[in-house]
């Protein structure tokens, strides 16, 4: 089976050098001591040399050798440990999360980080990021001594992290979940009881220990979401001296056997068989209306793992894409359509194979503008000191938060069939990387609320947060930057198309709010491709603000011709050949047909 790791940084560089204004995060309190813009190449290239060097070559023992689990244990390929071990002792780990941590990176370039650790070995990298969530959201709402007792370790990665929420009879009905904790005689201390599943690094030997924050019921607190709290629950019990202790009665009751990301262990977890689970109340005990705080704790690290899980299939796409390019200039089959009796060319001269290479291009440049924005707002709203910037990323990331994990999830399943296809017959076979970034790819649609409730999310609360003011805001931001450059002399028909797509969605949003009156049932029907429309145009915005960075850059006689030029027929081509599919779609919807509701069950 084989693995090919081919990456490329010089898209985050265009991005923090020359669209963003990286200079501005980098300049804030928090990081202006120690970072200029000055070091962004030497942190890019050198984390894509240890992910090449280090990370890559565990790719293929992830997916041969995997998580194994064997009397109650699950043990990982030995190259993992020391891939992990390297990555946390050269500060490329979880203690970027620490938000007092000495040297720590900022979001946008901690996660270009995380990237191409994501593109070398998608299944390790959940080992790698989980623990600093975690710890982070200790580190938010633990007392001190839960702090210091819990997340040194953690952001060392001497101690990993999960969270455990999904349970076999609950998984997106989260108000559902059966897992209850019981007082004692410590008011901190209950004794925790429940199964949870799909538990990510759930269980596994790269670390002594695995912190739990196990999502569960105190015995009377109110049903439903609102009674929830949260628990540290490890593996090891931790002395008050930070020392380790007895067994915590956290039983591994099985892995789950997968399509793909098989080095990452997706435990089922049973806590308090024997009765002894105990796990440590994280803030508050509910209220006199039994309210626990455990769902508004889970959300500090939930908003962050839906962008980071869009970002993942970006990464895993990316190298499907990176492969699909060099492939299709070596494989020489066929001739010019132009000269049938001409000599056989690569295929990379063909124009179908243009189009899937350019969709992908194209497609992939639009995800990573729109990630990386949303790692920018992050930047400001945890480090900026200037209240109106602050105010203004949150808003802002309020609405592209459910676009970047549902529209980057489903599109990087879509363009990786696309990669595939530019293979052909040898796509299909596991000789080739694609077939298991294609296994790998889909799991991240699913992961942190599938792509429907993303959708939801985006139609039922983005659009009415503060009285809808919040999108309003948002929509008029794209339409002022649309309107500035709809004479453009060069990208005219471009910001037209830009321009028809933005009327189609604004009557679109009033389409909607009719329907949660005349019949409500419209808005799930159609919500994930209201979603999908609404990310294109996002999508479609991004590039041109970068088309115009590059076409400055082309006058200014830049000898990266090749890089400005793709740039540039990148976002031509999504704009003329993607956005479009705003108007068309916004048609369907109107046209409010029904039959998938009306067909008999017995039908299907």
């Amino acid at each position: 089976m084989a693995s090919n790791f081919i990456y490329s940084n010089r898209d985050h560089k265009f991005i923090f050098k020359e669209w963003l204004d990286c200079k501005k995060i980098l300049g804030l309190k928090r990081f202006r001591d120690y970072l200029s813009i000055e070091d962004v190449d030497g942190i890019l290239d050198q984390s894509l040399k240890v992910c090449r060097d280090v990370v890559a070559p565990t790719n293929d023992d992830g997916d041969t050798i995997g998580a194994r689990f064997h009397d109650g244990k699950v043990t990982v390929p030995p190259s993992f440990h020391k891939a992990f071990r390297f990555l946390h002792d050269n500060g490329w780990g979880a203690s970027n999360n620490d938000v007092d941590g000495e040297g720590a990176l900022p979001e946008i370039l901690n996660q270009a980080v995380r990237e191409y650790i994501i593109g070398a070995n998608p299944s390790m990298s959940p080992y790698i990021g989980l623990s600093g969530g975690i710890a982070s959201v200790i580190k938010a709402f633990g007392s001190q001594e839960q702090i210091a007792l819990y997340t040194p370790k953690m952001f060392e990665g001497v101690w990993e992290g999960t969270m455990c929420l999904t349970e076999p009879g609950g998984g997106s009905d989260v108000g559902d979940m059966t897992s209850k904790a019981y007082p004692t005689d410590d008011p901190l201390i209950y004794k925790v009881k429940g199964t949870k599943c799909f538990i990510t690094g759930g269980d596994h030997d790269l670390t002594e220990n695995i912190i739990h924050l196990v999502l569960a019921r105190i015995d009377g607190a109110a049903p439903g979401t609102k009674g929830l709290s949260l628990f540290i629950v490890p593996k090891i019990w931790v002395n008050e001296d930070g020392s380790l202790g007895e067994s915590n009665d956290v039983a591994t009751v099985g892995i789950e056997h997968k399509m793909g990301l098989k080095g990452s262990a997706t435990a089922v977890l049973s806590f308090g068989e024997e009765g002894y689970c105990r796990g440590v109340l994280l803030g508050s005990a509910p209220d006199e209306n039994g309210v626990g705080q455990g769902m508004a704790q889970m959300f500090k690290m939930i908003n962050g793992s839906r962008m980071d899980t869009g970002h993942s299939a970006l990464a895993v796409a990316t190298v499907a894409y990176n492969n699909a390019v060099n492939y299709a200039r070596e494989r020489i089959q066929g001739r010019p359509i132009t000269n049938p009796k001409g000599n056989r060319v690569p295929i990379i001269q063909h124009e179908d194979v243009r189009r899937m290479l350019i969709t992908q291009k194209a497609t992939l440049e639009a995800m990573r503008a729109m990630i990386f924005k949303g790692y920018y707002y992050i930047d400001l709203i945890e480090h900026g000191d200037d209240p109106e910037d602050i105010h203004s990323a949150k808003r802002s990331l309020e609405v592209i938060t459910p676009l970047v994990k549902a529209y980057c999830s489903d599109q990087g399943w879509l363009m990786i069939t696309e990669a595939i296809q530019v293979l052909g017959g040898y796509g299909y076979t596991e000789e080739y990387p694609i077939a298991r970034q294609a296994r790998d790819v889909k799991i991240y649609s699913i992961w942190e609320g599938t792509n429907f409730i993303q959708s939801m999310d985006l139609v039922g609360r983005k659009w009415n947060l503060d009285k809808g003011n919040v999108f309003r805001e948002w929509m008029m931001e794209l339409a002022a930057f649309v309107q500035a450059n709809q004479n453009h002399d060069t990208f005219a028909r471009e910001f037209a198309v830009l321009g028809k797509a933005l009327l189609a969605y604004q009557d679109l949003v009033s389409t909607v709010l009719g329907y949660y009156k005349e019949n409500i049932r419209l808005v799930p029907l159609y919500s994930t491709r209201i979603l999908r429309i609404t990310a294109e145009l996002y999508g479609g915005c991004l590039l041109m603000q970068q088309a115009l960075v590059a076409k400055e850059k082309l006058a200014q006689g830049n000898i990266d011709q090749d890089f400005y030029n793709g740039k540039i027929q990148s976002a031509k081509f999504f704009v003329l050949n993607i956005v479009p599919d705003v108007a068309a779609t916004v048609r369907i919807i109107k046209e409010a047909d029904t039959s998938a509701m009306d067909i008999p069950e017995a039908a299907f």
